[in-house]
């Protein structure tokens, strides 16, 4: 897929310059020609690497990204010299399967080195590093040495998020940051309708807002506010806040029981409570008569609008998991989260709704951070209502 992808994008003198059944990488270099033209462009290195990403997480074979932090090495006369110097270097310690580019243009240069197989991470991590260095070293002068930086990250990273791992590795996901200009004005158009949105909902829903609250005083002991730990982009944790509509104290283990069987498609038959492709448990025994009218109408969801003001969320994206969610998906489930910021609302709210299967819920999810657009946000923003009142697979 890689070279297919690069043998696109590569003119054809610069790929018949390379001679017959020559590869775009390397292994052996022979008398070929190396130079700062051998590295792939950024854009289209960003985009391998995002393609490299979804074919491991559906394949399980881990890769690594290294990033060679070029600091001030580059600046002076010599710069070519020193850049091809580096480029040879690189070619002469890496694979033919691997791939050089820029990670950042005259910044940083990127290595993907595909299957890596199943070592030791460290040990695969500290033969690299040794490899590299010392391929370096034979090029380059004690100076420029110093200036450059080695740095390695493997993908799958290991999150860990149900016990409170680290988020995950913003290097590896480079593509979804917002570069041109076109893309930075979208996520902005993006920002200022989830903040004027999210605070006008507030204000003209606050005596709804009121009443909600003083009934759930009025009729079961407990705070207001039921507030959980959610998973944001990238994994980063954050307080989630919903009406409360449990009895106070419930356990949360029917729930997590549940979702872990619906997620693994075995809910349908072994849970008491559940009903083919329901996302949410019917007839929960811990829920108050107001909880379950707040469920039925989706006014429990309401106090989310402050995550969204804050910019935890969005109005529009992916569910936020719960961190215990996550111990049961596969690696391809774990990009509805990792690439974009979690939502009030979604597709999958407004075309399926809770009666939809979870593997069609995160393709769904998927297709959203996808084709997202400011228009898009608008399009659900506008369906969201009717999916509501219509009341399809709440509970």
């Amino acid at each position: 897929m890689i070279r297919a992808i690069l043998a696109r994008a590569k003119p054809r003198e610069a790929r018949e310059d390379r001679g017959p059944g020559r590869e775009f990488t390397r292994g052996h270099v022979g008398n070929a020609k190396v130079d700062s033209s051998t590295l792939v462009p950024e854009d289209m290195f960003r985009r391998v690497l995002s393609l490299e990403r979804k074919r491991s997480a559906r394949s399980g074979q881990r890769f690594v990204l290294i990033l060679l932090h070029l600091g001030e090495v580059l600046q002076g006369e010599r710069r070519d010299a020193v850049l091809a110097s580096i480029t040879k270097a690189l070619v002469l310690a890496t694979r033919e399967t691997d791939l050089l580019g820029w990670y950042k243009n005259y910044g940083q240069i990127g290595v993907i080195c595909t299957e890596i197989g199943s070592g030791g991470t460290n040990s695969i991590l500290g033969t690299l590093d040794s490899r590299l260095g010392a391929s370096l070293r034979r090029k380059l002068s004690v100076e420029q040495m110093n200036a450059i930086h080695l740095s390695f990250h493997v993908f799958p990273d290991d999150l860990n998020l149900e016990n409170g791992g680290s988020p995950a590795d913003k290097s590896l996901y480079p593509d979804l940051s917002p570069e041109g200009l076109s893309q930075k004005s979208s996520q902005a158009v993006k920002r200022s309708l989830d903040i004027v949105g999210s605070a006008l909902a507030l204000v003209l829903l606050s005596p709804v807002l009121i009443i909600i609250a003083v009934a759930i005083k009025l009729t079961s002991k407990g705070p207001i506010l039921f507030k959980q730990k959610r998973l944001g982009q990238y994994g980063n944790r954050f307080t989630f806040l919903k009406f409360r509509s449990m009895y106070h104290q419930s356990d949360p283990k029917i729930h997590q029981n549940y979702v872990k069987q619906f997620i693994s498609g075995k809910h349908d038959s072994g849970h008491p409570a559940a009903r083919p492709g329901i996302f949410k448990i019917q007839d929960d025994p811990r829920v108050t008569p107001v909880g379950r009218f707040l469920r039925r109408t989706s006014l429990d969801e309401l106090p989310q609008f402050l995550n969204v003001l804050t910019g935890e969320m969005s109005l529009v994206g992916p569910r936020p998991p719960i961190p215990y969610e996550i111990e049961t998906y596969e690696l391809w489930h774990l990009r509805r989260f990792l690439e974009v910021k979690p939502g009030l609302t979604g597709l999958w709210q407004v075309e399926g709704r809770s009666r939809t299967r979870f593997d069609d819920m995160v393709r769904l999810d998927l297709k959203y951070a996808r084709t997202w657009s400011p228009w898009l946000d608008i399009k659900i923003l506008l369906r969201t209502p009717t999916a509501v009142f219509r009341g399809d697979g709440a509970y």
